[in-house]
Order: C-alpha cells, then sequence, then structure tokens
C-alpha cells in the first residue's frame, strides 16, 4: 500500500471495523468474532509492511503523515514512527488478536460490544504511540478510556464496577492536568514564535523557563503535569492501587491488553515527552523517581509473594515490572534506556501470556485461588510447560526475554546508581521466589482435590494463542539485537547520547 497512508491504515483498521461491527445485529456473535480477529490480523500485517519499510539508522520520524485539523490554533492530524514507537506498534498488534482467540469461547454475552469496545480501544492505543501533535496524542490517550472502563465494567467480575470506576478517576486526574499543561505548552511556543502549534518537533523547540523553586518554576509544574498522567498508567508507586482491582476485575482479554501495552503508555509518555521537553526538571526529578521506582519493585514484589489469588499475584508482579523499566528511564544511560524499551516489550509478552493463561484454568474451574489447585502438571502437561515457559521468562532466565531487558536495566544503572541497582536487585531476587513458589503449589502439589483431576489440557485454539508469545520470548532471548537495533537511533536521539 501506499506509504502516504500506512500509519492511518495501522491506527484506523481496528477502529473502523468497529464502527461497521454495531451496524450487524447482536445475534451474529460468530460474524463479529471473525470480522475482528480478521480486522486485528489485517492490522498486525500493516505493522509489519511498516517494519520492512522502516530504516533503523534513520533516528528521525518515518513514514510521516501531516494534514491540518483546526489550523487557526496549529492542530494537525500527524503521525510518525521512530525505534520507539515501532516496537510498542509491532508489540500492540501481536497481542490484539491473541486478544480475540483468547476470548473466542469465554465472552458469550453481548459479543458484539466486547468487540467493538477492544477495536476502538486498539486504535485508541496506536495513535497515543504514533501521534506527532500533542493535542492529538491526548484525544487518542482520551479514546483509550471509555472501551476500556466498558471492558472491565460490562465484562469484569463482581466487583467490576468499582473496580472501572476507580481505573477511571485516575485516569482522569491525571489527564486532565495533562491537557492544561499540553495547552500551556503551545502557549510558549506562540509567545516565542508567534505560531500557534502543537506538533511535537515544535514543542522540543518551545524554551520553558526553569526558574527557582517548583511553584515559581513553569517547567518543573508542566513536568509535574505530564509526569503524573504517565505515573498513574505505569503505574508508579503509590499511584498503583487501581491496577490490582482493574486486572483482578477485568476479563481475561482485558487483562492481557492492560498490562501488555496500556501501562506500556505510561513509561513512553516519560520517554518520549517529559524527558526531550523538560530536561532540566527531568534531572532534578530523577532522584525521586529512582526512589518511588526501587520501593514498587520492592513492594510489589513482597505483596505478589502474600496473594492467594493468582490473578491478583500476576497483577502486583506487574508493580515490580514496571518499577524496572522506570528505573532503566530515569538511571539515563544509552543501555539502561534500551533495556527499559525492551523490557516494556518483554514485560508484554511475559505477562499477558500469564494472565491468558490464568484465564484458562479460571474457565474450566472458576477459581484462581492457588489453594484450589495441585497436582496439575500430572492431569495438564501442556498448560504445565506453557506456563513454566512464561514464568521462567517473566523471572529472568537466561535465554528467554526477560534477563536481556533486565541485565541491560542493571548494568546500565550501575555506574550511576549502584546504591540503587543493589536495592533493586533483591527484586529479582523476590520475583524468582514468588512465581516458582505458585509454580510449585499449582503444578506439583498433592494432586488432592478432585475436581482437577479431569481438567482438560489446552486446547487448539488456546495453544495457538500462546505461541507466538512463546516464540518471541525466546527470539528476544536468544537474539535480542533484532529489536535494539530498531530503536537504538531514536533513543539516542530522545537522550542525547
Amino acid at each position: 500500500m501506499p506509504t502516504d497512508f500506512l500509519l492511518s491504515a495501522i491506527v484506523l483498521t481496528p477502529g473502523v471495523v468497529g464502527l461497521f461491527l454495531l451496524a450487524t445485529p447482536r445475534e451474529a456473535a460468530r460474524l463479529q468474532r471473525w470480522v475482528s480477529l480478521l480486522a486485528s490480523l489485517l492490522t498486525l500485517a500493516f505493522a509489519a509492511v511498516a517494519w520492512s519499510r522502516f530504516d533503523p539508522a534513520n533516528a528521525s520520524f518515518q513514514l510521516v503523515e501531516a494534514r491540518t485539523w483546526l489550523p487557526s490554533v496549529g492542530i494537525g492530524y500527524r503521525l510518525g514512527m521512530d525505534g520507539i514507537s515501532l516496537v510498542l506498534v509491532l508489540l500492540t498488534a501481536l497481542l490484539q488478536p491473541i486478544v480475540f482467540i483468547s476470548s473466542w469461547r469465554s465472552i458469550h454475552d453481548k459479543v458484539k460490544g466486547y468487540v467493538v469496545a477492544m477495536l476502538l480501544l486498539e486504535t485508541g492505543v496506536l495513535g497515543a504511540f504514533l501521534a506527532t501533535d500533542l493535542f492529538l496524542f491526548y484525544v487518542f490517550w482520551e479514546l483509550m478510556l471509555v472501551p476500556m472502563y466498558f471492558i472491565i465494567g460490562v465484562w469484569g467480575g463482581e466487583r467490576r464496577i468499582y473496580a472501572a470506576v476507580k481505573f477511571v478517576l485516575f485516569t482522569l486526574a491525571g489527564s486532565l492536568l495533562m491537557l492544561v499543561a499540553i495547552i500551556y505548552l503551545s502557549f510558549v511556543f506562540h509567545s516565542q514564535t508567534g505560531t500557534w502549534s502543537f506538533a511535537y518537533e515544535d514543542m522540543l523547540r518551545a524554551a520553558v523557563p526553569m526558574g527557582q523553586g517548583f511553584w515559581h518554576s513553569p517547567q518543573m509544574l508542566l513536568f509535574a503535569a505530564f509526569a503524573l498522567a504517565f505515573a498513574i498508567k505505569v503505574p508508579i508507586f503509590p499511584l498503583h492501587t487501581w491496577l490490582p482491582d482493574a486486572h483482578t476485575e477485568a476479563p481475561t482479554g482485558g487483562s492481557i491488553i492492560l498490562a501488555g501495552v496500556l501501562l506500556k503508555l505510561g513509561t513512553y509518555g516519560l520517554l518520549r515527552f517529559n524527558r526531550p521537553l523538560f530536561p532540566e526538571a527531568w534531572h532534578r526529578a530523577t532522584p525521586l523517581f529512582l526512589i518511588l521506582a526501587v520501593i514498587g519493585i520492592v513492594y510489589g514484589a513482597l505483596v505478589a509473594w502474600a496473594q492467594k489469588d493468582m490473578k491478583k499475584l500476576v497483577a502486583y508482579s506487574s508493580v515490580t515490572h514496571m518499577g524496572f523499566i522506570v528505573l532503566g528511564l530515569f538511571a539515563g544511560t544509552l543501555t539502561s534506556t534500551q533495556g527499559a524499551l525492551l523490557q516494556m516489550v518483554n514485560h508484554g509478552l511475559s505477562t499477558g501470556a500469564l494472565f491468558l493463561l490464568v484465564g484458562v484454568v479460571y474457565d474450566r474451574r472458576h477459581t484462581r485461588m492457588i489453594e484450589d489447585f495441585g497436582g496439575l502438571a500430572a492431569v495438564m502437561p501442556l498448560y504445565t510447560g506453557a506456563f513454566l515457559i512464561a514464568t521462567l521468562s517473566s523471572i529472568g532466565l537466561p535465554g528467554l526475554n526477560g534477563f536481556v531487558g533486565e541485565f541491560l536495566i542493571l548494568t546500565g544503572a550501575f555506574p550511576r546508581h549502584p546504591a540503587v541497582v543493589a536495592v533493586a536487585a533483591t527484586g529479582v531476587v523476590l520475583g524468582a521466589v514468588y512465581m516458582l513458589s505458585l509454580v510449585r503449589r499449582v503444578f506439583w502439589n498433592p494432586l488432592a482435590i478432585e475436581a482437577n483431576r479431569s481438567l482438560p489440557d489446552l486446547t487448539w485454539r488456546e495453544a495457538l494463542a500462546f505461541a507466538p508469545l512463546a516464540f518471541f520470548m525466546v527470539w528476544i532471548g536468544v537474539h535480542p539485537g533484532t529489536f535494539l537495533s530498531l530503536s537504538e537511533a531514536a533513543v539516542r536521539r530522545l537522550i542525547g547520547g
């Protein structure tokens, strides 16, 4: 397809198909499932084409699209892809078909609404990763909020309304301040150039004064407004309390996409916007964010260790993993930042796989309590192998993807922050303890509960959903350079390395 419209095809295909499906009768669930799956596969194909046309040596945005939208105030429809956005677009496009496959049998009620919400959510995520206009980024950022609210609130568990409302309130609290900061940043650019613009490249040239103190520093205030929105989305301790509720109550597909890509929008935003737009404020805030990252790493691991619900355990493990990513970003070296970006992908693969597999046994037993299982290795050998691969990836076994990301983060951060790395390393050990303890109790404890003796193993559909995740866990673990090379030039440009 013509390069001029490739990024628009990636962003708009899911949403357009979703709007088309609104016109189909509610009884046509089979049609809706197939069309949504095909739309997500088509989006993945477009993303693969973009990968094939991408030049890793070029640090600038590529495949750029720029059209006027509201010219009187400088708002445009601007899309662009660099190495940072490419890897996250590929992750999003890969996970979405897996979400539809995993939900094929588990979502029975209001199928049309579910697939439409998922497709609109994908458009919002992809648009946020590819937007090079700050106002357009905000539009896509807010677009994600509505479908995710309904995914949790309609198809979630018993406390789904509480979890959905909490998710919305937390997200809105940060995003409204970010909107004010975006508008103020455009005012700064206009005052300096006489031109209205929200274009990312123009905002990079807006010289925001640092000032003295926090309340008298425009740059610190703008940094804080952006950072709050992104820190809630990551989430960074202590703004994480919405996450366990959202994960626990969301359906399996919602948990996969929430952990896989929505959390990454927070760390992507910190890297894409906070670091280059407010460099002095970033430098001053680094000690605070390093401390919060380390607290999140250790706290998340300890709380995960104490969980009795498998899904909640995996949810708290995300607090630990995202803490490592924040550590890598604020350590500020090329190696640690590359490790953080790779770990965004790794977390999406391994934690997405874990949520997928927890959903498999929940569909069979309608419980996620660890004490309700035991001895599954004897009755579900394929499932056991899949869960073990995802677990070993999550804890960073050498040869799998998780090891590479954590190693780059810790080695990249060590020269500047050895004490922080020493404390963070305990999170690696604790992660291995609680994940391997989970595996032991679920799979190798005595097969004492009669209902577990007749559990069917992975179906072909469940294996099909897991297979691509396992493939990339191994590929990145064995040959990480394939993906690191995509983002290196863009990361160097962004951090000035």
